[in-house]
């Protein structure tokens, strides 16, 4: 074989190690991207017994969107035939008396005031329902004209006691629910 066929065989075969090289540094280091990829998408802890770990669980959930959220609660009710509303639960005061002994004003914290009869000062009567709440003249006088109405609502009982005082100095009557 003439010296050029040969060192032309020879580049040739560097040039096919070369490649192979090449490819398989190549293959590595798309394995090891793939291990790192696998890796970071694995929450951490170790499985049990092919089960996720509670740690695992609640990591994947810290992940998940709200609408991802709403999915699976769904999917939990219809496969569980379950609901994930909170149960009530009733608990007795220390020290409070038992059910239907304790007066219904004591137990309550925010009461509504009610105008049962507005007597003879109809005037007096819808200025004071205007002191008292923040209505214009008109809606007073309808809230006075169509008795008996709740006047206020949701207040506390001294707010209560202090608006009856000044409806009962007027000559109407309040209840106090």
């Amino acid at each position: 074989m003439p010296k050029a066929q040969t060192k032309e065989a020879d580049e040739a075969a560097k040039e096919k190690e070369v490649a192979k090289e090449k490819e398989a540094t190549e293959e590595k280091e798309v394995a090891e991207e793939k291990e790192v990829a696998e890796e970071k998408a694995a929450p951490k802890g170790k499985k049990e017994g092919g089960k996720l770990t509670k740690e695992q669980f609640f990591s994947h959930l810290d992940n998940l969107t709200v609408l991802e959220l709403v999915d699976y609660n769904k999917e939990f009710e219809e496969r569980y035939g379950v609901s994930a509303a909170a149960a009530p639960v009733a608990m007795a005061a220390p020290g409070a008396a038992p059910q239907g002994e304790a007066p219904a004003e004591e137990a309550k914290s925010e009461f509504t005031v009610v105008l049962k009869t507005i007597g003879e000062k109809k005037i007096n009567v819808i200025k004071t329902v205007r002191e008292v709440t923040s209505l214009g003249l008109k809606e007073a006088k309808d809230l006075v004209d169509s008795a008996p109405k709740p006047v206020k609502e949701n207040v506390s009982k001294e707010e209560a006691e202090e608006i009856k005082a000044k409806f009962e100095a007027v000559g109407a009557e309040i209840e106090l629910q």
